[in-house]
């Protein structure tokens, strides 16, 4: 293993090549999307900031002071909408939660940091704004997948009183993060994601929750599908050793599943990932 070989690192983190019918997730995403869009209660496009990409999807709770989840989607921060994941919307909605899906701006158009300012900042729209839509900002937790699982990661390390006095210090306390990266600085010397990415070694460290201290008083739940390269399952073992079992109480390779049916099972009823995000949600 060579970690400055640029073969085997577009090996380890190109997912799409390592999964040939990833197309398949994607339109089947996508027709799942549009048809909770059709048939659950929603409120969509609403902003949160003042950038194209600073809008975001409620689904409503059920019954006010409700749990809330925000889901931040992937796409290694270069590509896909928060719409090709409103299926997810419903599936948390029905049981219980108020459910917020951000969008972003993308990468090269910003930086990875901007990206991570933009979501605190939708995470801030939504411990003010969930009990407009039955949610509970005291009961905040965060799911994300790919890139998105990345971006939990550095919410809970967020210094939520310099974004916003308003805030509480503990404005997300709870994460699940489902094939997320915690050191990006293997990144920078990817080569299907340098283009894009243009990731800088100060802002590789900037914004990677491995190299943060750990957040007082939070958990975080790290899983990846076992089919997923080794450098999936490395990173959730660096963050728990970063952070401390106190902290990362969950690091799970789900059997069978690779970076993207590792998604399906998030909204599988009765599925041993989507039981950790309703323990964590409700915990």
């Amino acid at each position: 293993m060579d970690l400055h070989d640029g073969k085997w690192l577009d090996s380890m983190y190109n997912n799409r090549a390592l999964v040939p019918d990833h197309a398949t997730y994607f339109e089947r995403w996508g027709r799942g999307s549009e048809a909770a869009r059709r048939h659950a209660e929603c409120v969509l496009d609403i902003a949160y900031g003042t950038a194209p990409g600073e809008k975001l999807d409620v689904f409503p709770a059920p019954q006010a002071r409700a749990q809330t989840l925000v889901f931040i989607h992937g796409g290694y921060w270069r590509s896909l909408d928060k719409s090709d994941f409103s299926f997810i919307g419903p599936v948390f909605q029905e049981a219980g939660a108020c459910v917020v899906i951000p969008n972003y701006d993308l990468c090269p158009q910003v930086t990875i940091p901007d990206i991570a300012l933009q979501v605190a900042r939708a995470v801030a729209w939504t411990w003010k704004h969930a009990p407009d839509h039955g949610g509970d900002p005291r009961q905040i937790t965060l799911v994300g997948h790919s890139a998105g699982g990345h971006l939990v990661g550095l919410m809970l390390a967020c210094d939520w009183r310099a974004l916003d006095p308003d805030l509480p210090p503990d404005t997300a306390r709870k994460a699940l993060s489902i094939s997320g990266m915690f050191d990006l600085e293997p990144l920078m010397r990817t080569p299907f994601l340098m283009d894009s990415l243009r990731l800088t070694p100060q802002d590789a460290l900037r914004v990677s929750p491995a190299y943060m201290p750990a957040p007082q008083a939070a958990t975080l739940y790290a899983v990846a599908g076992a089919q997923e390269s080794a450098e999936f399952h490395r990173h959730n073992e660096l963050i728990r050793a970063a952070w401390g079992p106190e902290c990362v109480e969950v690091v799970d390779a789900m059997e069978g599943l690779n970076h993207f049916s590792v998604l399906d099972a998030l909204v599988t009823p009765g599925h041993a990932l989507q039981q950790l995000a309703l323990e964590l949600l409700w915990r």
